[in-house]
């Protein structure tokens, strides 16, 4: 069993999903600074043997970079997924007793890209709908499936003011998404939902994250990097996403990566 599985991974080609962490990459306002990583230790003449050593501090928001979100991020009324008042002392000054990142599996899943974008960046702010997540499968989105959605702003990483205008899926868009039962979703953008006003019918902003983490329990992956995915045209493919077992933090760094 382990040899043939390992030759077929040998085979495949490896595709690298997180994007740069450095000092001054883009951030949410709610969430900055973001990534910061200060050398602490370093080489230096004078060490008492040949050998010496050099590390370094990393202050972070969970949710900066390549990040999951767990499903205690976001809340409806002061509830989270499943019912869990936040005011029952779940939450707490060192992190949240329920629905903490640490309580989320390893994602090891079949995986789909949906390319909204194709061969053209999407228009800044544009809400994805059903209608454009449909014409981009290239392949049924089953149950259980991770769902990638690229708009070709995963490109812009470098340019924050652009990178901040991107589009997102509206919540019609989610509300699909949540409809095939799948088990997470992300996509090349800061926030997955578009970072506007309002939704009309729910009245809050960000109602893909009300919609998928609370409501459904569905986690959120956010700035992807999509590109060779895309250019490879691969659109079906291993899925593996491992969060780091942080207690009772509302997110996670990842360096998520397809196999296909």
């Amino acid at each position: 069993m382990i040899r043939p599985l390992l030759e077929s991974i040998e085979k495949a080609r490896v595709f690298d999903l997180e994007q740069l962490r450095y000092a001054g990459a883009p951030s949410h306002p709610a969430h900055a600074p973001g990534f910061n990583y200060f050398l602490h230790r370093h080489h230096a003449h004078g060490a008492p043997e040949a050998r010496t050593g050099a590390s370094g501090i990393i202050v972070t928001p969970e949710h900066s970079g390549t990040h999951i979100d767990a499903l205690a991020h976001q809340a409806e009324n002061l509830t989270l997924h499943g019912g869990v008042h936040v005011d029952d002392g779940v939450q707490t000054s060192a992190g949240f007793k329920k629905l903490g990142i640490e309580t989320m599996a390893p994602l090891v899943s079949r995986g789909v890209l949906l390319d909204v974008a194709g061969e053209r960046r999407l228009e800044p702010n544009y809400a994805i709908t059903p209608a454009d997540l449909e014409r981009a499968a290239r392949v049924d989105v089953r149950n259980g499936d991770v769902v990638l959605i690229r708009t070709g702003y995963g490109a812009l990483w470098s340019n924050n003011e652009e990178y901040l205008r991107a589009a997102g899926v509206s919540a019609a868009g989610s509300r699909w998404l949540v409809e095939r039962e799948v088990s997470a979703v992300g996509a090349d953008n800061m926030a997955f939902d578009v970072m506007g006003p309002a939704d009309p019918e729910l009245k809050v902003t960000l109602p893909g994250h009300v919609l998928l983490l609370v409501r459904a329990g569905i986690p959120i992956i956010e700035n992807l990097n999509l590109e060779e995915l895309a250019a490879a045209k691969v659109y079906e493919f291993l899925f593996v996403c491992l969060p780091l077992k942080m207690r009772g933090a509302t997110g996670s760094p990842v360096r998520p990566v397809a196999i296909g």
